[in-house]
């Protein structure tokens, strides 16, 4: 069994935590909030129709966008209240609970792998330490040849960029293009957030 992600340890200590995210997110997109800005980045990355994994979906906002630009959408996450949101709020993408860090969709049946992969809301700075680098491995396995990953998260936040580099390398994932925001702003020594696309070559 894998390490509890700081998510699943804050749900624990606060059992209404993961109503509360869905209700934040609910109410900005009730206010006209842009929750898209993510979907379009990697959006314009796909072919349409690709086959997208939203790893660390929470309630699906990223993956429900790539679903409605014509994608074929699984999303996964750890916490059954967000999977739950997810298809709710959200219907057509396949929604799974999987921990990341176990991540085997074969076993459930989603046997086609994945020509993009994205990873948004800071999900990397939520899993626990030890499974990092095992989360990245498996990203890597579910990904076509040449397919693609968009992982993006703030500094600050316990997770070195230049670690997460060295992890995603490790799990033969290359480095194509760092951006210090999802709407392609350049990546420097002083971003404050990192969207990396990396390859599977």
């Amino acid at each position: 069994m894998v390490d509890k992600s700081l998510w699943m340890r804050q749900v624990e200590e606060n059992p209404e935590h993961s109503s509360w995210y869905v209700e934040r997110f609910r109410s900005l997109a009730r206010e006209g909030a842009d929750l898209d800005g993510e979907a379009r980045l990697v959006d314009a990355m796909a072919e349409r129709g690709a086959r997208i994994l939203d790893a660390g979906c929470g309630p699906g906002r990223v993956g429900g966008a790539l679903h409605r630009a014509g994608h074929a959408v699984v999303g996964v996450d750890v916490d059954p209240t967000l999977i739950e949101a997810a298809e709710h709020d959200h219907p057509g993408p396949t929604w799974l609970v999987q921990d990341l860090a176990e991540l085997d969709l074969p076993a459930t049946g989603v046997t086609e792998p994945f020509d993009l992969v994205v990873s948004a809301g800071n999900v990397m700075t939520f899993l626990a330490p030890t499974t990092r680098a095992r989360v990245l491995e498996r990203l890597a396995a579910h990904l076509v040849p040449g397919g693609r990953a968009a992982i993006g998260f703030g500094a600050e936040r316990g997770y070195l960029f230049e670690d997460f580099l060295a992890d995603a390398e490790r799990a033969g994932l290359v480095s194509d293009t760092l951006l210090g925001t999802w709407d392609l702003r350049p990546f420097s020594p002083d971003s404050d957030f990192l969207v990396a696309i990396l390859r599977r070559p």
